[in-house]
């Protein structure tokens, strides 16, 4: 019996040992089919399930990786939307197995690893690629490339595009491009300082030239742009308009003299010009800040009227005449021929710098700016109405308020009065210098004679006329009669 034993027992063992042996040659076989994660490598997993705050990734693991906490809530909003249960999505493998025997996974990091990857391969081929403006900087537009943010500074946007920039700010410039299209390529790609540079101007086909000439085709005299003012010279301000540049010659830029752009303009100025002319053959286009500004010569030449008796300052003498200043920004030309009755070779015989003339108004020319003057002509018979008329104003407006300081008792009945207007009738046909009161120290019979004529008569000035005509003697009005 116990021998019995004995053998039973002898061959058990060998038994016992072969099924631990196939159990381990199981496992080890098992373990060497499971492709173990490593960390930092890039999977292909598929979504087991979704749940807030947690994703399950099965990555080819004994169990599902996860996805949690800050590598969850790095995942745009959009894109979690989409996400569904079966569907594959890159993973990368931060840690293969951390305290609790998780695979922990990161999705965000996995799409910028491709990314950048992907970059990689973009900047060596150059090739373009179509993406949309999600955001900028004071320096340029953020593009996103894959899972990454794309810089694309000022100086790589195209000419189109900066030609449509205006204002001065940063918001201003870029701001009203979010959510346009573009097309870009890649000219740096720096990983360790997570650089990543983009150029549309590159990526574009359009040239200065080809830009230039699109947009003179589009252009019309007459028609109103919005531009930047891109460069001042003695001669001008050049202005770009939608990719173009235009030329603003200085007399075009005020209705002022002035002597350099810089004095109203500055460049990056932002500016409304006018289209005053297209040179198609030579892709020449003319423009005008001046003609969109209220012309303010035209409100002060309009107080002027030919005959009009004026003073003036002597600014400048030439050959063919003398200039008059009559305002501080308005002058008038003395043409030689206006300046003496007697013929003259150079103005300088009669005038010189800085001399107070009184001339007579002869030539209004709005549309060319321009007054004609007359020394000569200021005694002028033919004027003499006109002179006259002037006088009466004058007179008329010192009346007023020397009436209102007479003292009541003092004031003559209403029979007894004589009207301004009728008094001044009477004096204009045979006033005379014996006339005149005493104390209102008028010329002497000498210097007025009495056998002035009544034509002539006209020609007194101001001050050699009675400023109130009750001041005439009675016996002045009879003889008048």
């Amino acid at each position: 019996m116990d021998q019995n034993d004995a053998q039973l027992e002898q061959g058990t063992a060998p038994e016992n040992d072969q099924v631990e042996n196939n159990f381990a040659s199981l496992l080890e076989q098992e373990e060497s089919n499971i492709d173990f994660p490593k960390q930092g490598e890039i999977r292909t997993g598929m979504i087991a399930s979704i749940s807030p705050g947690q994703i399950l990734v099965s990555v080819g693991t004994k169990s599902e990786g996860i996805i949690s906490g800050r590598e969850y809530e790095a995942i745009p909003a959009d894109e979690l939307a989409e996400l569904k249960v079966g569907q594959e999505v890159p993973v990368f493998v931060i840690n293969p197995e951390d305290s609790s025997g998780n695979v922990v996974l990161s999705y965000v990091r996995a799409r910028e690893e491709m990314s950048w990857k992907d970059a990689d391969t973009l900047l060596e081929s150059k090739e373009g690629f179509h993406s949309k403006i999600i955001g900028y900087n004071k320096g340029g537009l953020i593009v996103p490339v894959g899972g990454l943010r794309g810089f694309v500074p000022a100086s790589q946007v195209s000419l189109s595009r900066r030609a449509a920039m205006t204002g001065d700010t940063p918001e201003a410039r870029w701001s009203k491009m979010i959510g346009e299209e573009i097309d870009i390529c890649v000219i740096e790609v720096d990983r360790e300082r997570r650089r990543l540079i983009l150029s549309e101007r590159q990526a574009s086909t359009e040239t200065r030239e080809s830009i230039k000439e699109r947009v003179i085709d589009e252009l019309h005299e007459g028609e109103i742009r919005s531009g930047r003012v891109t460069s001042l010279a003695e001669f001008g301000a050049f202005v770009n308009i939608s990719g173009a540049d235009g030329l603003v010659h200085l007399s075009e830029i005020s209705w002022d003299r002035i002597q350099h752009p810089s004095e109203v303009l500055k460049v990056g100025q932002d500016v409304k010009v006018k289209v005053i002319s297209i040179d198609r053959d030579k892709k020449r286009i003319g423009l005008s800040i001046r003609q969109l500004l209220e012309d303010p010569w035209s409100h002060k030449a309009a107080k002027y009227q030919v005959g009009q008796l004026i003073e003036g300052t002597i600014t400048r003498l030439t050959k063919f005449g003398a200039f008059a200043r009559i305002e501080d920004d308005i002058e008038g030309l003395i043409h030689i021929s206006e300046i003496h009755d007697k013929r003259i070779e150079h103005p300088k015989e009669v005038l010189k710098e800085g001399d107070l003339v009184t001339l007579r108004v002869i030539k209004v020319d709005p549309d060319n700016h321009r007054i004609g003057l007359s020394l000569r002509r200021v005694e002028s018979m033919a004027y003499a109405d006109m002179d006259w008329e002037s006088l009466e104003g004058v007179l008329e407006e010192s009346d007023q308020p020397a009436a209102e300081e007479i003292p009541a008792e003092n004031v003559e009945p209403a029979a007894e009065e004589a009207p301004v207007k009728k008094a001044r009738t009477k004096a204009k046909a045979k006033a005379s210098a014996e006339e005149l009161p005493a104390d209102d120290a008028q010329p002497s019979p000498e210097e007025v004679p009495a056998k002035k004529t009544k034509a002539k008569t006209k020609e007194l000035l101001v001050e050699d006329v009675p400023s109130n005509t009750e001041e005439i003697p009675a016996e002045s009005e009879t003889e008048t009669k």
